[in-house]
């Protein structure tokens, strides 16, 4: 192998253009060279990086442009270099602007001239959108891990609560009793939504850009297909102008972001509804809780407050990428620098967001009597009053009226429809009978009732968790 006589974090040359500076005739002011450069944040590229240039590099062999001994110097170069910066020994340098440059001024440093050859037929332009997006497949794949140890966390406890009756909520004011495995079913469906959605956008990421260039494609034999075959991608981009410059992956994958973040924060606003004093239906445990600093008392919830905070600032990033994007011409341009801290910052807010909704919602603690007895409070089976008249042969606006009058007489006596007597009842509708109470009006009876797919009844929640957990395995298979 060729080395260098440089030390290995030598200074690089007084002039600051040094990768690509025989165009200029002074050096770049310093401070514009701080502004322009992005290795404070792309570094996080480096594996992906360092495993571009490496296929890169054995298809410049493959075709000829490189010999297989300057394949090999560059390989077992990049190799070491990896390992330098795991270890924490690579100076990252502001002067080399990005991850890229940082890692050929070192590569080249460790074995002279060949380093040079590296960057052959291809560009930084096509380098960044190729290392992007072998990034965020890598960071679509652990997010989507966490989706599942999300959803099989709400299903375990789905499981355990197909028979925990609780109010059902429509704004806000109690509706019609549900149990609390089919509420942690609806957080199930909206997750497996978000999980189709990251699959589908993976598609469109693992296209490969890589062989455009800086827009126009290159002169040299290359073979992209083999490159992309090295590399996992499933496709090649098929025009070298939209490749370079194409950052709709990126606004895909935030917009799916901001969709997970909106539907944790409607979780956490539940959450935090649920373990106040004033509803008392769950418990979360103190790991995930803090207290307060003057009121000895509080214990609170502070993961899903926070979650449903960081929500705003994951919707953030989405808006910040569409405006970056809206009003730039092919090919690449400098703006796309902005296009990192975006993405980075929506990948990192739902990564943590999801590791802790993860840990917590398995060990929530359900309190069943107090919401039970919340469900008899609000006049939760006056549908089931009004459905039982229909079957005995009323019209369903007459049915509606009827009830309407049952609990006006409920709310001046401070009474639930189950403890009105079957007298009370009766001056409303003669067509009520004793059997109303076993069929109409215990919490039992109306979710029993709803027994069709999708309904509220123990028997279809056990069947939509079994049908759940199948539709987990071919989503994730």
């Amino acid at each position: 192998m060729t080395t260098s006589s440089n030390p290995p974090n030598s200074a690089a040359p007084d002039q600051t253009s040094g990768m690509w500076g025989g165009r200029f005739s002074e050096a770049t002011d310093a401070f514009v060279a701080e502004f322009t450069a992005s290795v404070q944040f792309d570094q996080r590229f480096y594996k992906q990086d360092i495993a571009g240039s490496i296929a890169h590099a054995t298809m410049l062999a493959k075709v000829g442009v490189l010999t297989e001994a300057e394949r090999d110097d560059i390989i077992e170069g990049l190799s070491t270099i990896r390992a330098e910066i795991e270890a924490g020994n690579f100076e990252w340098r502001i002067d080399l602007e990005d991850v890229h440059m940082n890692i050929e001024s070192r590569l080249t440093q460790r074995i002279g001239i060949t380093g040079k050859k590296l960057h052959t037929g291809r560009s930084r332009n096509d380098q960044v959108a190729t290392d992007i997006r072998l990034y965020l497949r890598d960071e679509i794949d652990d997010i989507l891990g966490l989706l599942e140890r999300l959803q099989k966390g709400l299903l375990g406890l789905a499981a355990k609560n197909v028979n925990t009756i609780m109010p059902g909520f429509t704004h806000l004011q109690t509706a019609q009793p549900v149990t609390f495995g089919h509420h942690l079913l609806a957080w199930f469906e909206m997750l497996v939504r978000d999980t189709e959605r990251l699959q589908d956008c993976r598609k469109r990421v693992n296209r490969m850009p890589l062989g455009s260039a800086a827009l126009a494609g290159t002169t040299y034999p290359i073979d992209r297909a083999y490159t992309a075959e090295l590399l996992g991608f499933e496709a090649v981009s098929e025009n070298s102008l939209d490749a370079v410059s194409d950052r709709d992956f990126a606004i895909e994958f935030n917009a799916a972001a901001a969709l997970i973040m909106m539907h944790l924060s409607r979780m956490s606003e539940e959450l935090i509804l649920w373990t106040s004093a004033q509803f008392k239906f769950v418990n979360i445990p103190d790991r995930f809780c803090t207290g307060s600093s003057i009121m000895p008392q509080k214990k609170n919830p502070d993961v899903p407050e926070l979650i449903r905070g960081k929500s705003g600032r994951v919707f953030g990033d989405l808006i910040s990428l569409l405006t970056l994007m809206k009003g730039q011409p092919l090919a690449y341009n400098k703006d796309n620098q902005e296009d990192k801290e975006p993405l980075f910052d929506a990948i990192d807010t739902v990564r943590g967001s999801l590791m802790a909704f993860a840990d917590m919602i398995p060990a929530l603690v359900p309190n069943i009597e107090i919401m039970r007895e919340a469900a008899l409070r609000g006049f939760s089976t006056a549908t089931d009053l009004a459905d039982y008249l229909v079957k005995k042969g009323v019209a369903f606006r007459d049915a509606h009226e009827i009830v309407g009058k049952a609990v006006a007489l409920g709310v001046a006596e401070e009474k639930d429809l189950s403890e009105l007597t079957l007298e009370q009842l009766q001056q409303f509708s003669d067509l009520i009978t004793a059997d109303v109470f076993d069929k109409a009006l215990t919490l039992e009876a109306s979710v029993n009732a709803r027994d069709h797919i999708g309904g509220t009844s123990p028997k279809q929640v056990e069947a939509a968790i079994t049908r759940a957990h199948t539709r987990l395995e071919q989503l994730y298979a």
